[in-house]
């Protein structure tokens, strides 16, 4: 069957690219749909804080109001504290003239939602469980499946995270390193009001965030070297919790666990180029960056948002998978894409340093930017793209 797009993976990138999409035929590729699970007072250990801009993409392609609202949180302000004790940069969204400087929503319920949308979307075929065995690409690409199947589209996207069967399918080379670091994450209970507040510690190399859940609860992402992580993955919850509280300094007096610690190991991936004839890579597929800035689904939803623009806006003489038309694509995403990673790189290896002149340096221009407020409201309004 031909399709105009074919989108390989399922995650949140890939489901709002396809959801994005509408008016054209799709056919979306995963290798399982979201666990069905009935709903509980738990929330997942894995979350997303998510910028206005892309909060208001998926509003725009329906996907955001199928989100319970009990299970959102708005973050109004935000710390963030050096090694020293001393040191604090602090954002607010009021002060900002925002209403919130992103949004907490848990992977389990964006996925859910968007599947739902895409579930009454026309001219969407959904294909699971499927797996790609081959792609081949001349007048268009054409997906072999392991079913025996056979896709042709005008465009494949590549949304099949960091080990992409088709970025490696379609010849291009990506390059990538270890972090040697490792990000746990668990969800506790706190004893005083986290009042719509995410906190971060950068801890010589370690970073230590804790972002908020509806009601009195809060997650935590905290990268550490492997051999920390093991140590706490093997912790008991109520060990784990004392070792979080005394590293937060209690600020949110202290904590009880909510959830059994999850380790993701952390490693960069860099896509060579974003396109090549009849072939577009988004998401993780495209690039991977360090979790210390918390943009990482951002990015990649805005490589979803571009992505579908450019198709849509294309000149109708030219086909979705129009090289002219891709690179317009890569164009739109390089620079943005380029400065995060360039950014989150240089962040972890400026609080990463053990020098104690590097250490004074790094807190001492935490403190100088918090009180210049026109470097503030600079850094929030591109976060909140």
């Amino acid at each position: 069957m031909r399709f105009d797009l074919a989108v390989v993976g399922g995650g949140v990138v890939g489901a709002s690219v396809a959801r994005a999409a509408r008016g054209l035929s799709v056919a979306l590729i995963a290798a399982d749909r979201p666990a069905d699970r009935e709903r509980s007072q738990r929330y997942d250990a894995r979350i997303y804080a998510l910028s206005p801009g892309n909060v208001a993409f998926l509003r725009s392609i329906k996907a955001w109001d199928l989100i319970p609202a009990d299970r959102l949180t708005p973050v109004h302000s935000m710390r963030v504290f050096g090694d020293a004790p001393d040191t604090c940069i602090e954002f607010d969204a009021y002060r900002a003239g925002a209403s919130e400087l992103a949004w907490i929503v848990e992977d389990s319920a964006l996925q859910a939602a968007l599947w739902t949308a895409m579930s009454a979307q026309d001219g969407l075929e959904l294909i699971v469980p499927g797996q790609c065995d081959s792609l081949e690409v001349g007048g268009s690409a054409s997906l072999g499946l392991s079913s025996g199947r056979q896709i042709e589209a005008g465009l494949v996207i590549g949304a099949d995270g960091a080990d992409s069967f088709v970025r490696t399918a379609a010849g291009i080379h990506a390059a990538g390193k270890l972090y040697s670091q490792t990000a746990v994450v668990a969800n506790f209970k706190c004893a005083k009001p986290h009042g719509h507040t995410a906190f971060q510690w950068f801890q010589r190399g370690a970073v230590l965030a804790l972002l908020p859940l509806p009601g009195d609860r809060v997650s935590m992402v905290w990268s550490v070297s492997d051999d920390e992580s093991t140590r706490l993955t093997e912790m008991g919850g109520e060990q784990l919790a004392d070792a979080v509280t005394a590293a937060s300094a209690g600020v949110l007096g202290t904590l009880e666990p909510e959830s059994r610690a999850q380790g993701y190991s952390l490693r960069t991936v860099t896509a060579s180029r974003l396109v090549a004839p009849h072939v577009a890579l988004v998401g993780d597929a495209a690039h991977v960056i360090h979790p210390l800035a918390g943009q990482g689904l951002n990015l990649g939803l805005q490589d979803a948002r571009s992505l579908a623009a450019v198709i849509l806006q294309r000149e109708k003489v030219r086909g979705v998978g129009d090289l002219r038309v891709l690179r317009r694509y890569e164009r739109s995403r390089s620079e943005a894409i380029l400065a995060m990673r360039t950014g989150v790189d240089s962040l972890h290896q400026l609080f990463g340093s053990a020098n104690p002149v590097v250490g004074r340096m790094r807190n001492l221009a935490l403190n100088l930017t918090n009180r210049m407020p026109v470097i503030k409201n600079l850094l929030l309004r591109h976060a909140a793209r």
